[in-house]
């Protein structure tokens, strides 16, 4: 498995054909969306964990709720901001690329939103 990983990586270093370049950009966004998916998990539970500390304070903001409502709707934006992003080539070769880039780029703005929200006092 180590040597299929190395052999992917070093393929990537320098890819040669058009094939090779959307495998690498699907497998940089894979792990683009691996982290954010991480990043995610802990975000979410720490606005849990603030919903319970206010909710004991006689209140409750739904800090979770919001943040859930907003991830949604953030995914919507992704998916369909790179539809539009792709389609300068559409129905050519890149177009899968492009919209794997575009998908990761958003991705990692994302992940770096969600760990802005996370407020270690």
């Amino acid at each position: 498995m180590i040597l299929i990983l190395a052999a992917a990586a070093a393929a990537c270093a320098n890819p040669q054909t058009q094939t090779d370049m959307t495998r690498c950009a699907a497998a940089d966004y894979g792990r683009a969306d691996a982290a954010m998916a991480r990043q995610w998990k802990t975000t979410y539970a720490y606005m849990k964990g603030r919903d319970a500390q206010v909710t004991s304070r006689g209140g409750g903001f739904g800090y979770a709720a919001a943040l859930l409502a907003s991830q949604r709707a953030w995914l919507k934006y992704r998916d369909t901001q790179c539809v539009i992003s792709a389609g300068e080539f559409a129905g050519g070769s890149v177009q899968p690329m492009a919209a794997a880039r575009c998908k990761q780029r958003l991705t990692d703005v994302r992940t770096s939103e969600l760990k802005t929200l996370v407020w270690r006092r």
